[in-house]
């Protein structure tokens, strides 16, 4: 048997499985799967230590194999944050089950009464990079959405995604529920990721988390639907009639909270007759930000390096950004629809008529006005855990929770209708 076909058998029967556990899931009420969570989350609190244990293998492993700071910062885990992902899944088990909920409701002229009703949307694979967290975020998710979910993870992180799967079916198990409906994959074997891309008929929506080369990889080779999660090339754009304080405090946030989110920002656009650009500007580098300027920026601060074309198309995840002075709103609208990943944009204004233009006219999934890209997140939207930030304009957008999660049947309710 070859390795292509042991990993293929291997997926055929986690997609076997993981379809018995959705029958199994539509018979469990929502209070059922909120259970299911608490115990998860009991179980990742009381596995904490051998998850810190499993992670630091990996951060070890990870600096080994010259990874970035920022990347081993993606990866690691410690007490606080651990704690933080237990947090998360409680924070699921809080949120209302979509399951069953109508979303509209009309009664034909004949009688016959229809609803939109949410259902889970089936299997639902994820495929993933760097971050251990999306172990426990993306099975909460799915599970009380309904869903099975089948996990990938990136090889730098195999150690910790192993330990908080093997703590979160643990918790499911003890609640009564199957342990099928999360399954991680057990090899880093490229070639699982190929047979969850083929696996039509056995998942039905592929969610892919991580760079540019695997989200491409991806939406080049899946035969199943993809939620397309992009680059997180960010803007935020400082309007001539910003408060200095609140760009300020809005870029450094934005860039330096944690670098290496899909959220940061990535290039900061200044109105050309903004009074305190330079300012701004030597504020970010002071926080230890390779600032990269374009020309007429670097005439104002000649020590700062050169922008090339490819930084305005880069997503740093690091403590570089890039920047540029625009001839207002046109400009910085205009530089965002060329460079932009449609992901989160912000402008820092005081003109209300202004941010509005630029709420309207920028298309990403989230617009913000005078607060950070890094609030893109579901948690900071009140959703609980995310499963990504999707990009594209179909079915999800923005952070994708449970309703994310789902689709919807036609349920009618007649008394004997016919077309005749």
């Amino acid at each position: 048997m070859t390795e292509d076909t042991r990993v293929q058998e291997m997926m055929d029967g986690m997609t076997a499985r993981a379809r018995d556990a959705t029958r199994a899931l539509a018979r469990a009420s929502g209070a059922d799967k909120a259970r299911a969570l608490v115990a998860a989350a009991a179980e990742i609190r009381r596995m904490g230590p051998d998850i810190l244990a499993a992670n630091a293998r990996d951060v070890d492993a990870a600096r080994a194999n010259g990874l970035s700071p920022a990347m081993i910062d993606r990866l690691r885990l410690d007490d606080d944050r651990v704690a933080a992902i237990a947090t998360g899944v409680e924070a699921v088990a809080e949120l209302s089950d979509p399951v069953g909920a109508v979303i509209d409701r009309a009664v034909r002229p004949n009688g016959l009464a229809l609803e939109r009703v949410r259902v889970p949307i089936g299997v639902i694979g994820i495929i993933y990079e760097s971050r251990p967290n999306v172990t426990a975020d993306a099975a909460a998710l799915c599970l009380m959405a309904g869903n099975a979910a089948i996990l990938r993870g990136g090889s730098e992180a195999v150690d910790s995604n192993r330990a908080l799967h093997a703590a979160m079916v643990a918790g499911i198990a003890r609640a009564g529920l199957p342990q099928d409906a999360v399954q991680l994959v057990g090899t880093t074997d490229r070639a699982a990721v190929g047979a969850m891309l083929g696996a039509q008929g056995g998942i039905d929506l592929i969610v892919p988390r991580g760079g540019k080369s695997l989200v491409a990889r991806v939406q080049a080779e899946a035969r199943v639907p993809v939620l397309a999660h992009l680059d997180g090339i960010n803007h935020v754009f400082v309007h001539r009639s910003a408060d200095p304080d609140m760009a300020r405090a809005v870029v450094l946030d934005a860039k330096m909270r944690r670098t290496g989110i899909c959220g940061a920002m990535e290039t900061l656009l200044i109105d050309v007759e903004f009074p305190d650009a330079a300012a701004l500007v030597e504020a970010l580098a002071a926080t230890g930000c390779e600032v990269r300027a374009e020309e007429v920026l670097r005439e104002r601060l000649p020590n700062l390096p050169a922008a090339d074309e490819a930084d305005w198309d880069t997503e740093y995840l690091d403590a570089i950004a890039s920047a540029r002075i625009v001839a207002g709103m046109d400009e910085a609208i205009a530089h965002i629809a060329r460079h932009g990943s449609h992901h989160t944009d912000a402008i820092v204004a005081a003109d209300a008529e202004a941010a509005e233009r630029f709420l309207a006219e920028v298309d990403s999934a989230i617009v913000l006005w005078n607060a950070s890209t890094q609030f893109a997140d579901g948690g900071e939207f009140g959703l609980g855990a995310e499963i990504g930030i999707a990009t594209g304009r179909l079915h999800a957008r923005g952070p994708v929770a449970l309703e994310g999660l789902t689709t919807y049947k036609w349920v009618g309710r007649g008394t004997g209708q016919v077309r005749g």
